[in-house]
């Protein structure tokens, strides 16, 4: 029986693989606390827990009629960025996957109501919101990494229907999963004449102060462990074009018993901008009973 050790909300933001000297250019001559923040969860957590596998639930990896895993062997290559290759060219990477997880996963499909693939073709393209995620925090460490799309199609109850097939297939087999929700908060970006003024991480950035304000609210309900005040109000939260609609958090929570679910987040990072964006790190330890009310044998 599996269970899931450890989840977090990460953003992934290009400006973390830019040298050093770039990034201070950018942010007033000092580091965004988002690379200084996933240093310091890799120390912490990744370097020191007991898992097998992470799971990272990709908001740059648009699909369309289903949901798809990456059910491959082992994935390599070099990775080009589309949208920055400025900042990000020729990234080598080199992992593990988890082929008999990710085929777990669409077995429990037509229970919840929903539609996922498996895809273990070596030419399936992976993104950034995977890669700089496990430049910091999986490269050296020889672990499984296994990638979920955001279905651009999907609602709030098909995310969900997607994490509670997670949760099924984790609590199948015999695998300790740690669970990334990679994606921003409020998602709306400067136009091109005006973005070079808003690149500091500063919040006084974020593309508006009602957007800014609904992600310090969701941040602080994040904290208390919170989860049925921000499903609540996700149709709230909409107004303010959360990255992919959400959809890596609620698949993240859909896995954990949704608004049953009361693990409380610790921040490792500050709240901060990027071109517009709300960007933050929060990790959830699994806690000491077990996530609360798993919903796993919902349908």
């Amino acid at each position: 029986m599996g269970e899931v050790v450890g989840a977090g909300l990460l953003a992934h933001v290009p400006t973390i693989m830019l040298p050093k000297e770039v990034r201070y250019e950018l942010n007033e001559g000092k580091e965004i606390s988002l690379v200084t923040g996933l240093e310091r969860l890799r120390k912490e957590v990744f370097e020191t827990a007991d898992y097998d596998t992470v799971v990272v639930l990709d908001s740059h990896w648009a699909t369309t009629v289903e949901f798809v895993t990456t059910s491959h062997e082992r994935r390599t290559g070099k990775y080009t960025s589309e949208e920055l290759p400025r900042g990000m060219s020729s990234v080598p990477y080199d992992f593990k996957g988890d082929p008999e997880l990710a085929i777990e996963i669409s077995k429990y499909a037509e229970k919840h109501g929903t539609w996922i693939t498996p895809i273990d073709d070596p030419h399936l393209p992976t993104f950034y919101a995977t890669l700089n995620l496990w430049k910091y925090l999986g490269e050296g460490l020889d672990k499984q990494w296994v990638s979920i799309g955001c279905c651009q199609t999907a609602e709030t109850e098909d995310n969900l229907r997607l994490g509670r097939s997670l949760g099924d297939a984790i609590d199948k087999l015999d695998r300790k999963v740690l669970l990334l929700a990679s994606g921003a908060l409020s998602h709306t970006f400067y136009p091109l004449q005006e973005l070079r003024k808003h690149e500091a991480s500063d919040i006084s950035h974020i593309f508006t102060p009602e957007a800014r304000d609904a992600d310090l609210e969701r941040i602080e309900w994040f904290k208390r462990g919170d989860h049925d005040q921000v499903l609540r109000t996700m149709p709230e939260f909409y107004k303010y074009k959360p990255e992919a609609r959400f959809g890596h958090y609620l698949m993240m929570i859909g896995a954990l018993g949704e608004n049953e679910c009361t693990a409380p987040g610790r921040l490792f990072s500050e709240y901060e901008n990027s071109i517009g964006t709300g960007q933050v790190h929060v990790w959830f330890d699994q806690p000491e009973a077990g996530w609360t009310a798993k919903a796993n044998a919902r349908v």
